[in-house]
């Protein structure tokens, strides 16, 4: 793990210019937690950093700052989307893998983006996790959500609803599986986790009345994993989130997007984490948006970014501790 002062160094890319990235960043770094914990290595245009401490009425911090691209002043634009500004998102991103992958800093902590800004300009990812697993490398990559009560791994990710019982598999649904596990095991140091499966379907598919998902594709992967892992389901959703305490398993696997986030971002109270299970760098991120209707006013929350970064150390310290058998 590379130090600086003692302290593991941290990159934080500045997110897209034009939402709340830059500011809840600005407020993060300059928290005593965060300033107790890490050194943070900024990244981005220097002019975005720059023009947001002014705006806020912020001291720039004395933090290195590694100009990923340039984006004057005059483009910076809080609250309306720009192609520009995603595409500096974008080579930000693309500077902090670098540093990551060199090992110049210990972890990558992003700040939200636009994923229609990314695409307007030009960058072709449904994502920031599928743009890490393409930089990367990664065979397998999962997007986990942590709160303090919960983990909910995502089976599908930013898919339309439509698309999604097509998209599920078993090759799919047991890579996910595999990957949270190792997660677990890895950046947790959680020796036996317990995983618990949630239904595609309303009532875990009624024995295949209102859906056959559960009988061909996820039972199936469970019975199959369960010699090598402690994991149980499917479960209906609505019935384990109600009836099952925060201390029932180690990770929750849902199906898609919206039916494990609701209940972990209302548990998490604008705290919640996401984590790029199966990367080769440690990778966090905030789990709220660019909020491009309070960008620039002083109203965002650094909360939910403080917590990624303390876990981004967390999980580095894991890793290492891993490789020196400590």
């Amino acid at each position: 793990m590379i130090r600086t002062n003692t302290k593991p160094a941290i990159a934080i890319t500045v997110g897209d210019s034009n939402g709340v990235g830059p500011a809840v960043v600005l407020k993060s770094v300059q928290h005593p937690s965060v300033r107790r914990i890490c050194a943070p290595v900024l990244v981005g245009p220097v002019d975005v950093f720059e023009y947001y401490s002014r705006r806020l009425g912020m001291a720039l911090p004395s933090h290195p700052i590694v100009e990923s691209s340039l984006l004057p002043s005059s483009q910076i634009h809080p609250g309306l989307l720009s192609a520009g500004s995603g595409r500096a998102a974008a080579r930000a991103i693309e500077a902090g893998v670098e540093l990551a992958r060199a090992g110049v800093v210990s972890a990558l902590v992003t700040a939200p983006i636009s994923k229609h800004a990314l695409h307007r300009g030009g960058v072709r990812f449904a994502g920031q996790t599928e743009m890490l697993q393409r930089l990367t490398g990664a065979r397998d990559v999962a997007m986990v959500l942590v709160s303090r009560s919960l983990r909910v791994g995502l089976v599908t990710i930013h898919v339309p609803v439509k698309r999604i019982a097509s998209l599920l598999s078993r090759k799919l649904l047991r890579g996910k599986i595999e990957t949270i596990h190792q997660s677990l095991v890895r950046d947790w140091r959680i020796r036996k986790p317990r995983i618990a499966v949630l239904a595609l379907n309303p009532h875990a598919g009624e024995a295949g009345d209102i859906g056959t998902e559960e009988n061909r594709i996820i039972t199936p992967v469970i019975r199959s994993l369960s010699q090598a892992m402690e994991i149980s389901g499917p479960f209906p959703a609505d019935a384990f989130f109600a009836r099952s305490g925060p201390g029932s398993c180690d990770a929750v696997i849902a199906m898609y997007h919206d039916q494990g986030l609701i209940p972990l971002k209302m548990s998490a109270e604008g705290r919640a984490v996401n984590v790029s299970a199966g990367l080769p760098i440690v990778r966090t991120s905030p789990d709220h948006g660019t909020a491009f209707d309070i960008a620039g006013k002083g109203r965002a929350s650094p909360d939910s970014m403080i917590e990624a970064i303390h876990l981004a150390v967390r999980i580095a310290k894991n890793r290492q501790a891993g490789l020196t058998g400590r």
